[in-house]
């Protein structure tokens, strides 16, 4: 099985921004000497649990540092962006490690209504362009001429460069035809909302049209997981986790506390349940036990590719996990 990695460079409580940020190079390294297919730096805005807001830059730094892996995006957030300036991005960053960039897109904000406020300058913001706005970046990367005029007379700099890959990221099916349309992959995020089918991914594969940057349909699944040598152990390092995405469905966002914290924290009986209710959104247990389920999900929903995101207090006990993974699945 293909095995990927999903970094947010979260900030743990304890840690500094620096240092999240250094992880996610510890992280490439790893990832590089295990065999991982792939990295991607997710974008978040305005909040103190992750340092991950300007992707594209620590994609640069990761792709400098390692030698197979493929690095990207997963993704940015181009409500933000000139498809202009996305081309340039890009194909900057595939002309200095042409072979090995994934231009991976979402339609999401990555943070809230005042992040997306001063991001644009305070100007009205419309959200009903963005697939025309991934396509007219597409065209641009592939030094096309864009079905929209404001573009045609402009060249994406630098010229005539290696394509990277382009993904579209969903999380509830509607993008899955829309990126099947434009021949890219697609990448489904099973860990935000679990609302993943077969008939989600039959639809991006029905609707695939070859292109420039993908000859055939290619799914990747990015989950959240929990690996330690015992059950028990996982359990322990697990919590932290239940309890942000508890916290998450508050609406409060906090910095990820320890295990140990974690433990006695007090909970009522209806957060409680609220946590077992998310569980289906986080892989917990041992390697083989993780990896068997990871398993049996690729031949019910016939993906090709999992993506981990491992987001555990300690750095250690992350690269653990990825360790313990990549031992059972690469």
């Amino acid at each position: 099985m293909k095995l990927s990695i999903l970094d947010q460079a979260p900030i743990s409580k304890g840690y500094t921004s620096s240092e999240a940020l250094q992880f996610a190079e510890k992280l490439a390294l790893l990832g590089d000497e295990l065999g991982f297919q792939r990295m991607w730096m997710a974008e978040h805005h305005s909040g103190p649990s992750f340092a991950s807001s300007a992707p594209e830059i620590t994609a640069a730094h990761l792709a400098a540092k390692t030698k197979q892996i493929r690095i990207g995006t997963g993704g940015v957030m181009m409500m933000h962006y000139s498809p202009l300036k996305l081309a340039e991005v890009f194909k900057t960053l595939s002309a200095l490690a042409p072979g090995r960039i994934d231009y991976g897109v979402g339609r999401a904000p990555g943070g809230d209504h005042h992040s997306i406020q001063a991001l644009a300058e305070g100007r009205p913001y419309t959200p009903n362009d963005l697939y025309d706005k991934f396509a007219t970046s597409l065209q641009l990367i592939n030094d096309q001429k864009t079905n929209d005029p404001l573009y045609n007379k402009v060249m994406a700099s630098p010229h005539q460069v290696a394509l990277p890959e382009a993904w579209l990221l969903g999380s509830s099916g509607n993008s899955a035809r829309q990126a099947g349309r434009l021949g890219v992959g697609y990448s489904f995020a099973q860990f935000f909302n679990g609302d993943m089918s077969k008939d989600i991914f039959d639809a991006y594969r029905t609707y695939f049209e070859p292109s420039y940057f993908m000859e055939a349909p290619i799914i990747n699944v990015t989950y959240a997981a929990t690996v330690a040598k015992t059950k028990d152990e996982a359990e322990f390092f697990a919590r932290p986790i239940d309890l942000s995405r508890l916290f998450l469905v508050k609406g409060q966002i906090r910095q990820t506390m320890t295990p140990e914290e974690a433990k006695d924290f007090p909970l009522s009986e209806m957060d409680q349940a609220i946590i077992e209710k998310n569980r289906k959104l986080h892989l917990v247990g041992t390697a083989t036990e993780v990896a068997r389920q990871l398993e049996q999900e690729q031949r019910k929903y016939q993906f090709d590719e999992v993506m981990i995101n491992s987001n555990q207090h300690s750095y250690e006990t992350r690269l653990d996990s990825y360790r313990l993974l990549a031992k059972e699945l690469i």
